[in-house]
């Protein structure tokens, strides 16, 4: 059964438009700091919702394409990402390591240091986000 990808792309979608609107911005340094908080804010919670869709959809794919014991198998985040990479899904589970990691971070702290940190995992996240979802659309049937 394929995978409905419309979600997926959209949170992608929208981390990178953000991620380049503050790239490009002429002056974002000489916004007002409640103006750029705002903004890195904004960016952290697009960054939020993409991994979560990344991640839930390797699950979904590798339960509709994998044998039960392979989409049964993963029974925490790092296992999945494992997996995933052993089936093609991602080059490497390491880097998928830290941006779970930065996921949780955002959750518990939102202290100037955390926020930076995150902001820069997501700006990386980006690049290993948009080929997930080119292999899920390449093997989504």
């Amino acid at each position: 059964m394929a995978l409905e990808l419309k979600s997926l792309k959209k949170a992608i979608g929208a981390l990178e438009r953000s991620v380049t609107i503050v790239d490009t911005a002429a002056k974002v340094e000489s916004l007002d700091d409640a103006l750029q908080e705002t903004i890195r804010a904004g960016i952290i919670q697009n960054f939020e919702v993409a991994y979560e869709q990344c991640w839930k959809f390797t699950q979904r794919w590798l339960r509709e394409n994998r044998t039960p014991e392979d989409a049964d198998h993963p029974r925490t985040r790092k296992e999945l990402f494992r997996v995933a990479a052993r089936h093609g899904l991602i080059e490497d589970p390491l880097p998928w390591f830290a941006y779970g990691d930065a996921r949780n971070l955002t959750s518990h702290s939102y202290d100037e240091e955390t926020a930076e940190s995150v902001y820069q995992t997501a700006v990386q996240f980006i690049a290993d986000a948009k080929l997930l979802l080119a292999k899920l659309e390449a093997l989504n049937d």
